[in-house]
């Protein structure tokens, strides 16, 4: 069959379909997702946030909790690319972590062909990864100033660019988000995003590609996207529903009956608000009723509102306890555009439906 899409060059790496796996955190994205999403043609992304943690959600005894993360991310690595020899492997290290640089050595040390860095500006990152010059940098922007001041210190300082952007749609991405700047009700916020961004690399004389990350669901969506000016897109809350996600039974389950309305914004110890689904934790949550115990468990973040301020909640434990199968007691990020499956698909049927119009989609 013909491959309708293009596909998209990463620094060294071409990727067969402009689909990245979006990064979700503790082991919803693990080896077991990333490696069949790079088996079928996209990136397959482990997210590295929360691979510290025991198999029960607990912080580990002895050691720290950014060496305990160090040695899960290279045994989910090495666990992936035996599944996917040739495929294209990334990790997602979050800006905001403790120790991130860190982590992102390991991984490129460890055999990742691309690394994507959200939840922050990394302006030094290139200075840490200089000996991996095969691996790819793509970090998350949500606007034009912040993917300016990014090329302009890295060209100053490093001499290199970043390999692509990440472009978020602040009203339907999944997870923390930044709030809309500038928009009025009948913008498109990705259109505006991609718009300005690609202009202000065009003043630069850069030319990258752009990956619109948030209100991706299906074939016509990412089209949408492609229309709009970007490169390739990224998908999150769609890969939630495969036999391949390494989450709990019942978390899928929970994503199989999810709604658009189910969709809450819910306040985060990182001080910016996140998208998840609503349940008894989300309600609570905004409420500020939440009965879980205020108690850093790992002292992951660099900056936590439950750690300094005893505010809101641990995210990682929030997380954990989600992915781990308690869809009631736990927080469960996903995107707006979310619209519940009839069932599970493997990541091969998936990544079909995703690159093929329905009218050339046949499932067994």
């Amino acid at each position: 069959m013909i491959d309708l899409l293009p596909s998209l060059q990463i620094g060294p790496h071409r990727v067969r379909y402009p689909i990245l796996q979006g990064a979700m955190a503790v082991r919803v994205s693990g080896a077991n997702l990333a490696a069949a999403v790079a088996e079928a043609g996209g990136v397959g992304v482990i997210s590295a946030f929360g691979l510290g943690l025991t198999p029960r959600g607990r912080s580990p005894q002895g050691g720290s909790f950014g060496e305990a993360t160090q040695a899960a991310l290279v045994a989910e690595l090495a666990k992936a690319r035996a599944q996917s020899p040739q495929g294209v492997l990334g990790v997602n290290v979050l800006a905001a972590a403790r120790g991130y640089r860190a982590i992102a050595r390991t991984a490129a040390a460890a055999g990742a062909d691309v690394i994507i860095i959200g939840a922050g500006l990394p302006l030094d990152l290139p200075e840490h990864l200089a000996d991996y010059p095969q691996v790819a940098l793509v970090p998350m922007v949500s606007n034009a100033a912040a993917a300016r001041t990014l090329c302009q210190t890295w060209q100053q300082r490093y001499q290199r660019l970043p390999d692509a952007l990440i472009v978020e749609n602040c009203r339907t991405i999944g997870g923390h988000f930044s709030q809309c700047e500038h928009l009025d009700d009948q913008a498109q916020p990705l259109q505006v995003a991609i718009a300005q961004v690609r202009a202000a690399l065009t003043e630069l004389k850069v030319t990258l590609p752009l990956i619109a990350a948030g209100g991706i669901w299906d074939h016509s969506d990412l089209r949408h996207a492609l229309a709009l000016g970007a490169d390739g897109v990224q998908i999150g809350s769609r890969f939630i529903t495969t036999h391949e996600c390494d989450a709990h039974p019942r978390y899928k389950a929970f994503h199989l009956q999810a709604q658009g309305q189910d969709v809450m914004v819910v306040p985060s110890p990182v001080g910016k608000p996140g998208r998840a689904l609503r349940n008894a934790f989300a309600e609570r949550a905004i409420a500020g009723s939440l009965r879980q115990e205020q108690r850093c468990i790992a002292n992951c973040l660099e900056s936590c509102l439950c750690r300094d301020h005893r505010q809101t909640y641990c995210l990682l434990q929030a997380l954990a306890i989600a992915a781990q199968g308690d869809i009631e007691n736990g927080l469960i990020f996903a995107g707006a555009a979310i619209k519940g499956s009839d069932r599970l698909l493997s990541v091969a049927e998936l990544m079909t439906e995703l690159t093929r119009p329905a009218d050339l989609c046949v499932h067994s």
